[in-house]
């Protein structure tokens, strides 16, 4: 469906993408994760028609896009103000990107009606923008997108105007309309939950190169090097008579009789565990325990390791 090939874009001196070629399947969502200055935004735009690389190629079903215009490709975007016009309403919003095509009349009508009413915004079409909250912001901008049909839809960090329980709902119906609607999703984050929680696949980025790109589940258990493996989760490392230990919190076990020893340095309640900071000789380690167990500073507890992260470079 979209595939990026050897991508390459400078400023300056700087090269911001380098050389980066990723495959997005039909109806996949892929996560492009990494930080900020990382190349994910910029990435984007060069794929909505933004910017214009220095060198590569961009095609979508094959064919290539890269000297198109944005409104003469085949993918939509949803920028991270939402870009919403408030003197609009609701259904205006949506309908705009029609009423540009100059499509009838009557078919913007029906197709700006059906997709209010698949992304639930039916009964606030009349609203203006400035009357309706964040998320049905963030519905309005879906739709207003997905109503063009676009072959590849690119979202550039929908979420981060969100406070933390709309982000969670928002995650759930993005997925929920990406599985509904079918549509091949590029989703641009720097929140590593987002992106174990929205994609079919992950791509990591750093400095414009792509670090590693799997399954959630996979990125995650087997990183391909450090970096990837800090920048999905913690990573504690332990130093033992056979070699340093890479583990993450949740792969240890607080127990009687464990084969690690140390002293609490630190105990944090989180509802459904206790994140505990442990001194194991010249290293301080942070592991999950039960909520139940409620160790204070400078009591010793023992632990086990039941998995280690392993990595080649």
């Amino acid at each position: 469906m979209l595939e990026i090939s050897s991508l390459v874009k400078t400023f300056g001196s700087r090269r911001v993408i380098d050389d980066l070629s990723l495959f997005v399947g039909e109806g996949e969502l892929v996560c492009l994760l990494g930080s900020s200055g990382c190349g994910k935004t910029t990435t984007l735009r060069a794929i909505g028609g933004y910017l214009l690389p220095d060198s590569g190629s961009i095609r979508v079903e094959g064919a290539e896009i890269s000297s198109l215009p944005p409104e003469k490709r085949p993918v939509s975007t949803v920028f991270q103000s939402y870009a919403l016009f408030p003197h609009m309403t609701v259904e205006e919003n949506v309908a705009y990107g029609l009423k540009v095509r100059r499509e009838p009349r009557s078919e913007v009508r029906r197709r700006t009606g059906e997709m209010l009413e698949r992304v639930g915004l039916s009964e606030c079409a009349r609203a203006r923008i400035g009357e309706i909250s964040g998320g049905q912001q963030q519905r309005v901008a879906l739709a207003r997108s997905l109503v063009l049909s676009p072959k590849v839809l690119l979202l550039d960090e929908p979420l981060s105007n969100l406070d933390a329980n709309l982000r969670v709902r928002m995650r759930e119906q993005i997925k929920d309309i990406q599985r509904g609607f079918g549509v091949t999703m590029l989703f641009v984050t720097h929140d590593q939950q987002e992106a174990l929680t929205l994609g079919d696949r992950i791509a990591i980025i750093r400095d414009g190169r792509l670090c590693q790109v799997g399954r959630p589940e996979d990125v995650y258990d087997h990183p391909a090097d450090r970096f990837c493996a800090n920048f999905l989760g913690r990573v504690n490392t332990l130093r033992t008579d056979r070699g340093a230990v890479c583990f993450r919190p949740e792969d240890a076990a607080v127990r009687d009789g464990g084969r690690f020893t140390g002293s609490v340095t630190r105990s944090v309640f989180l509802g459904s565990h206790r994140e505990l900071h442990i001194q194991v000789g010249g290293d301080e380690v942070v592991v999950y325990g039960s909520g139940e167990r409620n160790p204070a500073a400078g009591d010793a507890v023992s632990f086990d390791i039941e998995k280690t992260l392993e990595w080649k470079k």
